[in-house]
């Protein structure tokens, strides 16, 4: 996708602050963290959202949460750490990219609405 953020910060257009990479994964910090850790986790292969997840890009998504753990140990998150996705308008869905924000380096509330 010629015009998502994401995309082009895969092929190294937009510099990010990379945590992880392999064949089918990009990691990165998020510009305006939530929590004292706060990494995005997405798939190279543009998914608009978790909507759009089909049989054919199932795969994908089993890749990035097989990443995951990796990624957390690489950010030192030992104590356990919240994966979330958005989707849609209501749920304050961005970037029209699929992506996992992996939040932990403190207790995080309970709270989530």
């Amino acid at each position: 996708m010629n015009d998502c953020l994401f995309c082009k910060i895969i092929a190294g257009v937009i510099p990010s602050k990379k945590v992880y990479e392999d064949e089918s994964v990009y990691a990165f910090y998020d510009i305006a963290p939530q929590a004292p850790v706060h990494i995005l986790v997405i798939p190279k292969t543009h998914i608009a959202s978790a909507d759009e997840v089909t049989d054919e890009t199932a795969s994908l998504v089993a890749a990035v949460f097989t990443a995951i753990p990796k990624i957390a140990k690489i950010a030192g998150l030992e104590n356990g750490y919240r994966v979330i996705t958005n989707i849609g308008e209501d749920g304050c869905q961005s970037v029209k990219h699929l992506h996992f924000h992996v939040l932990g380096g403190k207790k995080l509330s309970e709270n989530m609405a």
